[in-house]
């Protein structure tokens, strides 16, 4: 978004992604998921593994500093922007713990027809985010032209995905 690659695709890739995870979820495979121990603990460990790779590479890109090229010549072709999104958005074990085993054990809790509604609701805030942030972020672009803008970020990121990391982690060595 900031860079203004392809907005409109990255968003309804992101969102078709969600929609198809959510699905899949209310429709019982996270609630299988989420009563096997077992798996519900690769997918925890898998999560982690990936949030701590992901946070490094943030820590990493915050302590050498840069900033975000904005202009045209760092547009990037079409099959390269989804390739790169349909990768974060499949191969993100933390989306199959959100979408699949959070979404869909939730969801499976509600009563008859009532998880479809929960699913189209999750799917509509999954619109509004995804939208927000790939055509909102055209407004942030003149701020990532200054490395502290762009440091911070990263820090931020790097900060996020181990604090999660950690809440996994926690959350299975306890339970």
């Amino acid at each position: 978004g900031v860079r203004r690659n392809y907005p409109w695709i990255v968003a309804l890739i992101c969102i078709l992604g969600d929609g198809l995870l959510i699905t899949l979820g209310i429709s019982g495979v996270g609630s299988a998921v989420a009563a096997h121990p077992a798996l519900a603990r690769l997918a925890a460990w898998g999560g982690a593994a990936f949030l701590l790779w992901y946070g490094l590479g943030s820590l990493r890109s915050a302590l050498r500093g840069a900033t975000l090229e904005t202009t045209a010549e760092a547009n990037k072709p079409l099959g390269k922007v989804i390739a790169a999104t349909l990768a974060v958005t499949f191969l993100n074990p933390h989306t199959y713990l959100d979408t699949v085993v959070l979404l869909g054990s939730i969801g499976g809790q509600v009563p008859g027809g009532g998880r479809y509604q929960f699913g189209a609701g999750a799917l509509a805030a999954s619109c509004l985010w995804f939208l927000s942030l790939s055509l909102g972020a055209r407004i942030l672009s003149p701020l990532f032209r200054k490395p502290a803008a762009w440091r911070l970020l990263d820090s931020f990121v790097w900060v996020t995905m181990w604090t999660i990391a950690a809440s996994l982690l926690r959350n299975d060595l306890s339970g």
